[in-house]
Parts: C-alpha cells; sequence; structure tokens
C-alpha cells in the first residue's frame, strides 16, 4: 500500500508538473483562439511542422456525430485541450467540446472515443432565437489559463507529446534527468474565507481555479440559462453548485478563466443584457460589468500584467475605440478614439523584442499596432483597404528567426503581414495572401503551419435571410495548410468535409486540428497515432 501510494502520488505530480508546462508554453488551447492574447497560435508540436506536412502523411483521421441541435447558426465551438490527463484509466489526451444546445462533449481525441458527456437542464424559459440572439449555449468551454505572454519556440524547452521525448539516467540518489527538468508545481493561493456551513465549502483540495492553484483540473461552461459551471476535467462532476452569471440568453462569447476571475464579453444586448465585459471572482461570486458595444468573437485579450484589452464599434462607453480595463476593477485604464470609424475585431497582444504590442484592426481595412503600455496613438498603421475584416480576431506567430507576423481573414482570403523595424519603430510590411475563400474564419498557426478555414458559410448583411436559409444556401468547409511564413500550400482536406462551419478558430495540437461543423460533427485531422 505504501509503495502504491508513492506511486499515485509520483503520477499526480507529474501530471500536474507536465499540464502546467503545457500552459504555460501554449500548447494547450485554453480558451477562444487559444490563450489570453487570443494569438490562435499553438507555439510548438513534436509531429506538425512544415517540412512534416509534405513529407509525412497528414490525413483524416476521425470524424464524430454529437448529439447537439444547432440554435441559428451556432452549433459546436472549437474544442479546448488537455495533452495529458493521467488517472486510474492511464493517459487521456482530451477535447472539450461545448454544444448549442447547452451540452458538453468531452472526447479522448487519440482514440475519436466519447470520454464523458453532460447536458444543462436550463432553469429559464426557451427562446426561439434570431440571428443576433441564438440563445442556447454561445461560449466553448475554458480551461483556468495564464495571462503569461508563453515564450516562442527555442526559448525554452519542456517535456509532454508536444516535443520528442527524452530519457536518461541521472546521478545516484536523484532519479531520472528527465524528472528534473519537470517544473515545480505552483503554490497553492492563500486560503479564501468562506460562510462555516457545509453547503457552502468548497473540496480543499481543489481551490477555486483548480488543484494545486494552478487550475488544471477545472473545466468551466455558461449555460444559456446564465450559469457559471465549474467541473472536474475527469468526469464532469460539478467542483461546486452552478453559479449565476449573466441574466438568461444572453449572446455572450470569449469565456476565460485567469487568476480566479471569469470573464466575458456579451453583445447585441439579447434579452435586455447590457453589451460590455463581465467578470466574477470565482472565490467571492462577486461579478462586476463595464458597458461598452465591444466587436469581435474572441473575447477580451489579456497582457502579462493581466490588464484587459477589447475593441468597440459605435454606441455605448468608448465608442469606436480601443480600451485598456483595470482586471480587478474594470476601471477604464487609457483609450484610444479612432474616431467615426469603428474597430472590427477584438485585439491581439504579443511579445516583440522585450515590449508587448497589440494589434486591431478597424472597418476600414486598416490594420492599427500599439504599445500596450501606451494607447495614446498607433505605432503604424497600414493604408485603408478595399476589404473588411471578417469580424473574427487577428492571429499572431513568431518564427524561430524572431520574425513576427500577423494573420487576419478578409471576405474573401486571409492575409498576412510581418513586423519589421522602420526608422527604430515597429512597422507592418505586406506578407502573402491565401487562395479565395469562402467567408474564412481566423486562421490557426501550429508550429510554423497557418491552417486557413474556408468555412463555406453563407453571408449576407441582408438581416431578412433566416438561418435555415444561410445553411441550405452555404457550402462545405476546406482547410488548408499553409506555410506560414510564404503562403504556400502544405496540404488541404479536399471533399472530406460535408457541412460548413460558422464561428471562431479551429483548434488543434498535439499532432491533429479539429473542425465542428453546423451539422454537429467534430472533424479530425492529423498524423496517425502509433498505440
Amino acid at each position: 500500500m505504501k509503495r502504491l501510494a508513492v506511486v499515485l502520488t509520483l503520477g499526480v505530480s507529474c501530471a500536474c508538473a507536465w499540464t502546467s508546462a503545457a500552459r504555460a508554453q501554449g500548447r494547450d488551447w485554453m480558451t477562444s483562439n487559444g490563450d489570453a492574447q487570443r494569438s490562435s497560435w499553438v507555439r510548438s508540436d513534436a509531429k506538425i511542422s512544415r517540412d512534416s506536412m509534405q513529407q509525412y502523411e497528414f490525413q483524416f483521421l476521425w470524424k464524430m456525430k454529437l448529439k447537439n441541435v444547432p440554435r441559428q447558426l451556432n452549433s459546436l465551438t472549437p474544442p479546448a485541450t488537455l495533452e495529458r490527463l493521467i488517472g486510474y484509466r492511464g493517459f487521456r489526451m482530451l477535447g472539450f467540446v461545448a454544444g448549442s444546445s447547452d451540452n458538453i462533449f468531452t472526447i479522448d481525441t487519440d482514440l475519436g472515443r466519447m470520454e464523458w458527456e453532460k447536458h444543462f437542464a436550463s432553469t429559464a424559459p426557451a427562446s426561439a432565437g434570431t440571428l443576433n440572439c441564438p440563445g442556447g449555449m454561445t461560449n466553448g468551454i475554458a480551461r483556468p489559463t495564464l495571462t503569461t505572454i508563453a515564450p516562442a519556440p527555442g526559448r525554452s524547452s519542456g517535456g509532454g507529446r508536444s516535443n520528442p521525448a527524452k530519457s536518461g539516467v541521472g546521478q545516484p540518489g536523484q532519479g531520472a534527468v528527465t524528472l528534473a527538468k519537470l517544473p515545480p508545481n505552483p503554490p497553492p493561493p492563500p486560503p479564501t474565507p468562506t460562510p462555516n456551513t457545509e453547503a457552502s465549502r468548497p473540496n480543499p483540495a481543489n481551490p477555486p481555479g483548480g488543484q494545486f492553484g494552478g487550475g488544471p483540473f477545472l473545466v468551466y461552461a455558461l449555460s444559456s440559462d446564465g450559469m457559471l459551471h465549474a467541473m472536474h476535467l475527469s468526469n464532469g462532476a460539478d467542483f461546486e453548485p452552478p453559479v449565476k452569471f449573466l441574466p438568461p440568453n444572453a449572446n455572450s462569447n470569449g469565456l476565460i478563466v485567469v487568476d480566479g476571475v471569469a470573464y466575458v464579453v456579451t453583445v447585441q444586448n439579447c434579452s435586455g443584457t447590457a453589451n460590455g465585459v463581465w467578470a466574477m471572482d470565482l472565490a467571492a461570486k462577486q461579478i462586476m460589468t463595464w458597458k461598452g458595444n465591444v466587436v469581435g468573437s474572441a473575447g477580451p485579450a489579456f497582457g502579462g500584467d493581466g490588464t484587459i484589452y477589447v475593441a468597440t464599434g459605435n454606441g455605448g462607453e468608448n465608442p469606436n475605440s480601443l480600451v485598456a480595463l483595470d482586471p480587478k476593477t474594470l476601471a477604464v485604464k487609457s483609450a484610444f478614439s479612432a474616431g467615426n470609424q469603428g474597430f472590427s475585431a477584438m485585439p491581439v497582444l504579443f511579445d516583440y523584442k522585450g515590449k508587448t504590442l497589440l494589434a486591431a484592426t478597424t472597418k476600414d481595412g486598416r490594420v492599427h499596432l500599439f504599445e500596450s503600455a501606451n494607447l495614446n496613438a498607433p505605432l503604424y498603421s497600414t493604408a485603408a483597404g478595399g476589404n473588411d475584416f471578417a469580424s473574427g480576431a487577428l492571429a499572431s506567430w513568431e518564427d524561430t528567426e524572431g520574425t513576427r507576423w500577423l494573420l487576419g481573414p478578409q471576405n474573401k482570403t486571409v492575409v498576412a503581414w510581418k513586423i519589421a523595424d522602420q526608422n527604430g519603430t515597429p512597422a507592418l510590411q505586406p506578407g502573402w495572401a491565401s487562395r479565395e475563400l469562402v467567408a474564412p474564419i481566423t486562421p490557426t498557426i501550429i508550429n510554423g503551419v497557418a491552417f486557413v478555414v474556408s468555412s463555406g458559410e453563407f453571408r449576407t448583411n441582408d438581416s431578412k435571410v433566416t438561418a435555415l436559409q444561410r445553411a441550405r444556401r452555404s457550402v462545405p468547409a476546406v482547410i488548408y495548410a499553409l506555410d506560414a511564413a510564404t503562403g504556400k500550400e502544405l496540404w488541404n482536406s479536399g471533399t472530406t468535409i460535408t457541412s460548413f462551419a460558422s464561428g471562431g478558430a479551429l483548434s488543434g495540437g498535439m499532432g491533429q486540428i479539429y473542425l465542428g461543423t453546423y451539422d454537429g460533427t467534430l472533424y479530425t485531422f492529423g498524423f496517425p497515432i502509433e498505440h
């Protein structure tokens, strides 16, 4: 028994260390657009690379039809991922998918097998929904993540299946050399006073935000009735009773959990819910709001110091502005007004030569580059373009030579820029443009490969065209893998996908990519895994 206890303790410690390393190095897909900076970038992968996409067989692996009914055009969200779960049933690589009809599907992505699923019985009256206010569950699943901006490849190393395996014998009494390379567990947070009742006292082994202070063992979902659910990722059991976060049938996006606080953005004033940023302290259950006409579908972006950045359109407080908010109070710290030109997508944040920069787009087709510490004026703005940017988000990545790139979906293509110094100031230089695409969504970059999606969705500004009519006029989605530095096509999914996609970026990592379609099917492509 003593030996078994030691083995179990070591397993839990290793699981925590591996999971923390995966989060810190940007390998797990934690929230909308991947991370707190909304970069849509998986920094390293042991299998996916520009070379391997041309040399080996990247292919369709499996698909799974999930029991979910679309709400207007909403269906499945990109999976949040977990690189490695070590449990009593062995190792698992998991994907957590939200379905618009208040469903969660947790899938063993190695085997294409359902691990567990859950349906939330709404406590609010059902809503028929409209295109702007579809009702149902509009957010993806969120795992607690970090505001720290993860390093680019080559700046640090880590274990796990996303890097080539290493082994060796350590010094006598020190264990294997691989154990010495595991990062230490983060310290637990200070205890938070709670009412002295058994019903209200959470399990002390699982403080709010997750075990070991890092939060890797809980997942969060926001159901259509506005209740925030915290669940154990291994089986979906409630960590604590659901908590009221939003009014029922609000249209919200970008659910994220950082530093013990859950944040979300509300749009379209659905069910009378004020547009803006909402925050809930997970320990105190206190809720704060900042009202503003926030744009984009990715949710708020975070700087390394926790500062929240959002972009707004017409109306509300700070219209047509890029706004920095204090994470504790949601008070405005600074803002830049674009005048009569509204922003079209959420900003993306990234490191550039030791400084945190952010980029955002306006409806005239411009890309604006800012230093996060100074929003008084852009460092650089591109010329106005004829193509507006899709209402999603930009993506950003850095290659191994240290060149920083921005990618963005326009009406019929994905375009790329690289950042270079111009007279000592960062500036944007044209990079490449993809082939013509049908309603492209935010690209996802994995280890130097840009996965761009021709979503196939029929889009129109005519509000009289219903969701059903749009669905009938849409065409199947196609995924293209491009060299993220040149735009050269490396692979495409051909005719494998039979429905269209609607929503945010596809997710991926660990040698695989995932795309959910309108008809409730989750498609997985990648390199076959040996078992």
